[in-house]
């Protein structure tokens, strides 16, 4: 009975790492994604230019993306318990979402495709993949990837902090 206490206790001790573990995770992740506070300006893999704004909003608990353009899409970035979800309002109509995972180096931060809302099929097109790459703090890169009937196409942006006011 006193060994079956005792493994108990360690299975318990072991399970809490492990949640704290990944809780730590997901706040270095989501902290990451906060430094991205501000404006940016770049160009897009089609060579136009480009405007990207990020701000925290509500209280400090979600940071909003706007891609600023024809389109002007929105990404959610949020804590969910113990991971990080983005939620991107497509110009396509629906909303992906997409869990977040972080580099050891904390420079790039990988989004893949959980679920969306407003998906006809799963073979509607749809962002399916989100990189941010963060080499330092004035510059950073977003590599989106979006599916359709099975295809993927890419696009690329590399941009530049702006000093401007939000």
């Amino acid at each position: 009975m006193k060994s079956l206490r005792i493994a108990l206790c360690v299975l318990l001790a072991v399970a809490t790492t492990v949640v704290a573990s990944a809780q730590s995770d997901a706040t270095k992740t989501f902290d990451q994604l906060k430094t991205l506070k501000g404006n940016w300006e770049g160009k897009a893999s089609n060579g136009k230019d480009l405007k990207v704004v990020f701000r925290p909003t509500s209280g400090g608990t979600a940071m909003m993306s706007e891609i600023v353009g024809d389109e002007d899409m929105i990404t959610m970035f949020h804590m969910d318990n113990n991971r990080v979800l983005a939620t991107h309002y497509c110009g396509a109509g629906n909303q992906p979402r997409m869990q977040a995972s972080m580099s050891p180096d904390g420079k790039t931060i990988m989004f893949t495709f959980v679920d969306a809302t407003n998906l006809a099929t799963p073979k509607t097109g749809h962002m399916h993949a989100l990189l941010i790459t963060m080499p330092d703090a004035d510059h950073h890169s977003e590599d989106w990837t979006f599916v359709a009937d099975g295809k993927e196409v890419k696009e690329h942006f590399d941009l530049t902090r702006t000093h401007g006011s939000l």
